[in-house]
């Protein structure tokens, strides 16, 4: 794992990518708030499994004292809380399923505990929305190569990259 980015670093490469693509349906202002969502609903599953804390309690926490507000001094750009909290309730309640489908990804020997937190969280959200949303699965993917690019090196993203490519080829047809 690299050096963690700050939050505005990890903003203005999401924003950058967005610009090569575009949910069709979204004006400018909810893609990023719906980027900004994702990346949040990253960072509250991370949370929730290192601290062990509820699904209710995360995104309240997020409502009440993350979201518009200042991180490292920038403000945070805003979120689709709805959206955010819809991936959070939904990786938690389809958990099971959305684990076997990340782990028929993984090569036959890794198990999916021994991939770092935030790989987990990143995977499964991922999964989750390529498993139930209308969202068109290159942008999903896209989306969480690049939340990969702000946490980790290329290896990471390219994996992140596969493993969801591979569960989106498991789940959807290419449209």
């Amino acid at each position: 794992m690299t050096e963690p980015a700050s939050l505005q670093s990890v903003l203005e490469q999401l924003a950058e990518a967005e610009k090569q693509r575009a949910e069709p349906q979204l004006t400018s202002r909810q893609r990023r708030a719906r980027t900004v969502a994702r990346l949040a609903a990253v960072q509250a599953l991370y949370q929730m499994e290192l601290a062990g804390e509820g699904v209710e309690t995360v995104i309240a926490e997020f409502a009440n004292h993350r979201f518009d507000a200042d991180i490292e001094g920038e403000p945070l750009a805003e979120a689709d809380e709805s959206y955010f909290a819809e991936i959070v309730r939904g990786v938690v309640e389809g958990q099971r399923d959305i684990d076997a489908a990340v782990k028929a990804r993984l090569a036959s020997n890794w198990r999916l505990e021994r991939l770092d937190s935030t790989l987990r969280a990143l995977l499964r959200a991922g999964a989750w929305e390529l498993r139930g949303q209308d969202v068109p699965r290159e942008i999903v993917i896209d989306e969480y190569v690049e939340l990969a690019k702000a946490f980790f090196d290329d290896a990471e993203a390219k994996f992140v990259n596969a493993a969801l490519d591979g569960v989106a080829r498991d789940v959807r047809p290419r449209t």
